[in-house]
């Protein structure tokens, strides 16, 4: 291969990646200029956020109910488990949720671990 072949393949790499955070910052800044303009308050934001809790309700039950990937391997019970321990931690601590979280994936850990020493 020729060396001005070999520049040419790596030239569009770049170019892609500087294109992609050119376009990703722009609709960022574009956010931040309009934020101030938002009225969290209002109905339609409120409809928003319903929607967005619903989406995220509905992908951690699916995840629970039918994982795909290595989640399929796990336990249904400890799938359940770990999700029933991380709500309570996550209430327990006054609605943190990197501790409800962190306490659900570890317990899934644990209880993964635990099932495959004993078997």
């Amino acid at each position: 291969m020729s060396e001005a072949a070999l520049m040419d393949n790596a030239f569009w790499p770049v170019v892609l990646m500087v294109a992609g955070a050119l376009v990703t910052y722009f609709w960022r800044a574009l956010g931040v200029a309009l934020s101030g303009r938002i009225d969290a308050g209002s109905p339609l934001f409120e409809w928003v956020a319903c929607v967005a809790y619903a989406m995220l309700a509905g992908l951690i039950a699916r995840m629970i109910v039918l994982p795909n990937g290595p989640l399929a391997e796990t336990a249904a019970a400890d799938r359940i488990a770990a999700a029933v321990i991380a709500l309570a931690i996550f209430f327990l601590a006054r609605r943190n949720i990197g501790l409800g979280v962190a306490a659900g994936a570890g317990a899934l850990v644990l209880m993964t671990l635990g099932r495959s020493w004993l078997l």
